[in-house]
């Protein structure tokens, strides 16, 4: 039917490319956001980057954009609450809550 296609009403706007133009919400940005990264994660260990490394260097990342963008003391606020999480499991893969 023709309301299956593309550039129907149904669809939002495209662009140039064809794809949907759409602003993603926050929730279709996590996602999106998490699949980049696990895939240049995936590409990095496939070259012989060794996991503790890339790790490390990931979270430099993050933080060196978050100090730029917030500033250094609103991101330190935010790093002294990692451990508490780290200890209630909230960045434990494939655990069993009992």
């Amino acid at each position: 039917m023709a309301e299956d296609f593309p550039g129907d009403a149904s669809f939002g706007p495209l662009d140039e490319d064809g794809h949907d133009a759409s602003p993603l919400t926050e929730t279709e940005q996590r996602r999106v956001a998490l699949q980049n990264i696990l895939d240049a994660w995936d590409e990095a260990l496939g070259e012989g980057v060794d996991a503790d490394i890339l790790a490390t260097t990931a979270i430099f990342a993050a933080l060196s954009d978050m100090v730029e963008a917030y500033g250094e003391e609103p991101v330190a606020d935010m790093a002294n609450g990692l451990a508490d999480r780290v200890r209630q499991g909230e960045f434990t893969l494939n655990r069993t809550l009992n």
